[in-house]
């Protein structure tokens, strides 16, 4: 297998060639390029064509969400960032990054360049690698910062090793998360009941299971609403509902069915996760989602007990972001309380 070719945009030449080391230790990647700003940087991906470019975001002149933005207009690439998460506003620079095009983030490192932090970066850009990318049309240049309105749903769903993904997540995110979850998993009717008592254990938002017919939670009152085994879960006219319409997949409820409904609801005021799941259910609806302009996130191969559904998703380009389960808790949390920049509806 062809070693992947890998741009580095850096401004320090001093992290530029420690990151350069990095990637030398391992034969599956080969430097073909380096950058100090971001019109080489620009320059560089056309003529060069790499597999995989990595980039500070803060570059002098062109700015690095500038960059992804043109990148992602005029030569498509996988881009992994590096940011520094010290406070808010550098927390939602690294989410325009990342809303323009680019696939990952890593946390920028100080002096050096760690054994481990090297191994973790080496591990994202081979998965960057493998996510397709899609040329942003010109005529819908400038893109508009997600989100368009403020948000309103999220929507997660998992098959196979989804309990104790679900559990890791509830584990992290916040008494204060601003929205509504809405969770569909593959469980039998026997499990369902315990499924509920043991995430609300490990959760600080409330966990129960959807009332049939009841209205979507409004934003600012968290809870996690779970699918009822054998009954599909779909939002429409702002109500919530249990159906017993075909299986999709072989599944009820269905992650598909329960994405689509929320795609054609609310569409791009929706924020949706994929989690670690056996075939295929849940590409489709994400598609949907993605199409609609919603966030879309997968959960990635190596922390993935079956990298089913996730790579199905990938495979369809329904996903923006691949993350790690640890990653997904803070990126959800950040993209909830994403608002719509001055002059955008």
């Amino acid at each position: 297998m062809p070693a992947l070719r890998i741009l580095i945009v850096e401004d320090s030449v001093t992290v530029r060639r420690r990151l350069a080391d990095a990637f030398a230790e391992d034969p599956a990647f080969t430097v073909v390029g380096e950058a100090g700003d971001g019109e080489r940087a620009l320059e560089l991906c056309q003529r060069l064509r790499p597999d995989v470019v990595t980039m500070d975001l803060m570059l002098p002149g062109m700015n690095g969400v500038e960059v992804t933005r043109r990148i992602m207009t005029q030569c498509p690439t996988p881009i992994v960032v590096f940011s520094g998460l010290e406070n808010r506003t550098l927390g939602l620079y690294l989410l325009d990054a990342l809303t323009a095009g680019a696939v990952d983030a890593v946390e920028k490192p100080t002096r050096y360049v760690s054994s481990e932090w090297a191994e973790e970066l080496l591990t994202r850009v081979k998965l960057a690698a493998r996510v397709p990318t899609v040329r942003t049309p010109e005529h819908l240049k400038p893109e508009p910062t997600w989100p368009q309105y403020t948000p309103r749903v999220a929507v997660i769903g998992a098959s196979t090793g989804g309990p104790a993904a679900m559990r890791s997540i509830a584990q992290q995110l916040p008494a204060d998360f601003p929205l509504p979850i809405l969770l569909v998993m593959h469980l039998s009717p026997k499990f369902e009941a315990s499924m509920v008592e043991w995430l609300g254990k490990n959760a600080a938002i409330p966990v129960r299971h959807v009332e049939d017919g009841e209205l979507l939670p409004s934003v600012g009152r968290p809870v996690l609403l779970m699918a009822r085994a054998n009954r599909h879960l779909e939002l429409r006219e702002g109500r919530l509902w249990l159906t017993e319409g075909p299986e999709r997949h072989s599944s009820r409820p269905s992650v598909d069915v329960l994405f689509e409904s929320v795609a054609r609801e609310v569409g791009s005021r929706a924020i949706a996760c994929l989690l670690t799941g056996m075939g295929r259910d849940g590409a489709e609806g994400m598609q949907a989602l993605r199409r609609a302009g919603a966030m879309t996130l997968a959960q990635d191969e190596a922390s993935s007990v079956v990298f089913g559904m996730p790579l199905e998703a990938v495979r369809l380009g329904a996903v923006r972001h691949v993350l790690p389960l640890k990653d997904i808790p803070s990126w959800l949390d950040g993209f909830a309380r994403r608002r719509p920049e001055a002059g955008q509806a």
